[in-house]
């Protein structure tokens, strides 16, 4: 008999070059209660055929972050107010927008996390697939739409596509729903596909089944995936690096197997320690970590993570802390690493 395991083979990484690059991204929202700083400069790298995690806790910026790369934030409250967007050596945030529909979906496309907000309810699959498809192929005719719609419905492993183009979302279940909507945002081939906790509402066997699923659509079509989640156990089978954010910035970054080996910044150490472990018989408590993020309108000069840090300083209160780096690319912002000989300044981060 042949295991699922046997049947399914993970292919090997084969990581090209820099497809998006985020150089000091900031978007800010303009509420009564003040400028809320909901991304606050945020430099990344993402490469042709790379998973990259982002996570941290609800409401530190992952989900404003995806958005802002789509140029989606909610308006009239969030502005970009500073920043670059390089896609495919363009900087997109220089487009008009209303060329940027011709950028969604086919340059950068996103998977919400509720696939029950994300799909119409009084529209089949198929009619809702076949309108977005007819943007990108605008000269074909409705019956090759469909066609392609099938085509991609059983790529993402839905059983009987033929007959599932004409079925309502209520009529699935919620693992085929959020197939459904994968397949939507792979439509138009996309460079980068963000995945924005796809798996949240899924029972574990189909999570399992969902990642292995995107895993298999990355080896085949080379795409870039930004993976965002809460849950290190998803982040460390998907990913190649991380970005650890915390109150709109990002804390730490680096190789997956490097920052796991070896968190660095006082905020990676307690989310990995906040999840159970397996070789671990008898815990009385879990690890959680007390207090709460500080609010993004009234933000602290120093360190935000100070007022939950047992390692907290005088200077971790009167600045925030350098970002540094060692030899493999592993960076952290924290005043801890000030001084350890494997650790180098490479710049000021700004308040």
């Amino acid at each position: 008999m042949t295991t699922q395991s046997e049947v399914y083979q993970e292919p090997e990484k084969n990581i090209g070059d820099v497809v998006l690059d985020v150089k000091d991204l900031r978007t800010y929202l303009y509420t009564r209660w003040g400028i809320t700083k909901a991304v606050d400069g945020l430099n990344f790298q993402v490469r042709e055929g790379e998973t990259l995690g982002i996570v941290g806790e609800s409401g530190c910026g992952k989900s404003m972050t995806a958005l802002t790369l789509l140029r989606l934030a909610p308006k009239p409250a969030a502005r970009i107010v500073s920043g670059e967007i390089w896609l495919d050596g363009e900087n997109i945030l220089e487009r008009p927008e209303n060329e940027m529909r011709f950028v969604r979906g086919q340059k950068i496309s996103m998977i919400l996390q509720d696939p029950m907000t994300s799909l119409n309810p009084v529209f089949t699959v198929g009619n809702q697939m076949v309108e977005a498809l007819g943007m990108y192929y605008q000269e074909e005719q409705q019956r090759g739409l469909r066609e392609r719609a099938v085509d991609i419905l059983r790529r993402m492993g839905v059983a009987a596509p033929e007959r599932r183009v004409h079925d309502f979302p209520h009529q699935m279940s919620g693992g085929m729903k959020q197939r459904v909507v994968g397949a939507m945002a792979i439509a138009g081939t996309p460079r980068v596909l963000i995945c924005d906790e796809p798996t949240t509402a899924l029972d574990v066997t189909i999570q399992a089944q969902y990642l292995r699923l995107l895993k298999q659509v990355q080896a085949e079509s080379g795409v870039s995936i930004i993976f965002i989640t809460h849950d290190m156990g998803v982040v460390a089978k998907m990913c190649d690096r991380v970005l650890v954010m915390y109150a709109g910035r990002v804390v730490e970054q680096g190789e997956i197997r490097t920052l796991f080996k070896n968190p660095s910044h006082p905020y990676t150490k307690a989310l990995m320690a906040s999840v159970p472990s397996m070789e671990e018989k008898h815990v009385d408590k879990l690890y959680s970590i007390e207090g709460q993020p500080p609010a993004l309108f009234d933000l602290p000069v120093g360190c935000r993570f100070a007022n939950r840090c047992e390692f907290v300083t005088d200077k971790c209160l009167e600045a925030y802390p350098s970002s540094f780096s060692d030899d493999q690319g592993h960076t952290a912002d924290c005043w801890l690493l000030e001084g350890q000989s494997e650790w180098h300044k490479v710049a000021e981060a700004a308040v």
